[in-house]
């Protein structure tokens, strides 16, 4: 499966623990990514600097859903049922 143009839910909705270019701490969940285009593409796609987090998010049905807002909801919504949570 393809990315969908102009989507970039996987460069905002997941938060990244891992230091990525532009945001050396990582970014919380719901803010884009520094690498993020205006026209929602990923700057450091294919690119060594790429985080293996990034590297490991593969566009499929589920994920993507049938549009933009699916897409940032379903990640919205693992992200939060993956998150750490306090003790």
């Amino acid at each position: 499966m393809q990315c969908r143009s102009e989507c970039g839910a996987c460069c905002i909705a997941p938060s990244i623990t891992s230091p990525l270019p532009g945001m050396p701490h990582g970014k919380p969940a719901g803010m884009p990514c520094a690498q993020l285009l205006p026209d929602m593409r990923c700057a450091v796609f294919g690119k060594p600097e790429r985080p293996i987090f990034c590297g490991g998010l593969q566009p499929s049905a589920d994920m993507c859903g049938a549009d933009r807002h699916a897409a940032l909801l379903w990640l919205t919504q693992l992200d939060a049922a993956t998150a750490p949570h306090p003790l």
